[in-house]
């Protein structure tokens, strides 16, 4: 077997059993929430005791907790993540628009910060202690900071409400409606947060490639006479990307959880949003459910960062043949 293969293997192995101490952390945290879900559905009528009765046998809530995460599981492993408490439907139906709402969000992020943040911290580098790498390293550490509400709000303040006036305040994306039609509601909470993850992207590549551009093996190429431009390309910045690629996706996966504060502050309806709305509700499914999409984002990310890194770094590249 391929020893790139072996490890990617391993690594699925290991996402898959992370997956499943999440699964039980969640599990035990939303049975540890305080209150009773059978008497938050219920209302005034949780006081007939027959009633009560009836819709905790009909929730499962009156059998062993072991029972309940085996059975839970299964659904999750067959694709069926339950009934939601709070609006008594599917949950995969219910989260369906949430999900393709916050990927677009992500993605559309992702997008923009990833390669501005690569270029950044790049040139940076190469332009070191110039008037370029000052202003550019003052401002990604302003910027770090900034909590992501505070951007979003300095980003209201300038852009919708106070300075000038051409987005939304709010991004009250309509499910009825296409995307492509409502891009404008996406702009304001992508570029917070761009803002947000960007400036650690662009500090960590700024300093990895220094430390490669003062390497012995970059200035043993240097002194055998190759080309700057081939240091750079085939030596400097390839191993240079290895410990940036790692905080990409730290950032990334971040963003699956980050989009809570910024989807609640424009109003935009993401899992984020549900998340909240779904803990005060003490709907456990569909808490369960949202955990669970972040951590899988998170271990993708996390796959998907090392498996990268070794394709683009020629140490690591080299060591597994």
């Amino acid at each position: 077997m391929p020893p790139l293969l072996k490890l990617i293997l391993i690594r699925i192995g290991l996402g898959v059993l992370t997956l499943l101490l999440v699964s039980v952390v969640v599990f035990v945290a939303t049975q540890a929430l305080p209150g009773d879900a059978a008497k938050a559905i219920l209302g005034r009528e949780a006081a007939n005791k027959d009633r009560y009765e009836a819709v905790k046998e009909q929730l499962g809530l009156n059998k062993p907790v072991l029972q309940q995460y085996v059975g839970w599981l299964g659904g999750v492993v067959t694709g069926d993540l339950g009934d939601s408490l709070a609006q008594g439907s599917p949950v995969t139906g219910l989260i369906g628009r949430r999900v393709v709402n916050s990927f677009i969000l992500v993605f559309v992020a992702a997008l923009v910060s990833v390669p501005v943040s690569l270029i950044l911290g790049s040139i940076t580098a190469l332009r070191r202690d110039t008037k370029f790498d000052t202003g550019v390293t003052v401002g990604s550490l302003t910027l770090a900071a900034l909590p992501e509400f505070v951007i979003g709000i300095i980003l209201i303040l300038l852009f919708a409400t106070q300075v000038i006036k051409v987005m939304p305040a709010t991004s009250r994306v309509d499910s009825g409606l296409p995307i492509l039609q409502q891009l404008e509601l996406f702009v304001l909470p992508a570029l917070t947060l761009t803002l947000a993850v960007a400036p650690y992207i662009t500090r960590i590549l700024r300093a990895s490639t220094i430390e490669v551009l003062e390497s012995e093996y970059v200035m043993m190429a240097r002194l055998k006479g190759l080309p700057e431009r081939l240091v750079l390309n085939r030596h400097a910045l390839p191993n240079a990307l290895a410990p940036a690629l790692q905080v990409t996706a730290l950032n990334l996966a971040w963003l699956a959880g980050g989009v809570v504060v910024v989807e609640y502050l424009f109003a935009f309806p993401g899992i984020g949003s549900l998340l909240v709305d779904s803990v005060a509700n003490r709907d456990m499914p569909m808490v369960q459910a949202i955990t669970l999409i972040i951590a899988a984002v998170y271990v993708v990310a996390n796959l998907t960062a090392d498996i990268l890194t070794i394709l683009v770094s020629p140490r690591l590249r080299t060591g597994l043949r």
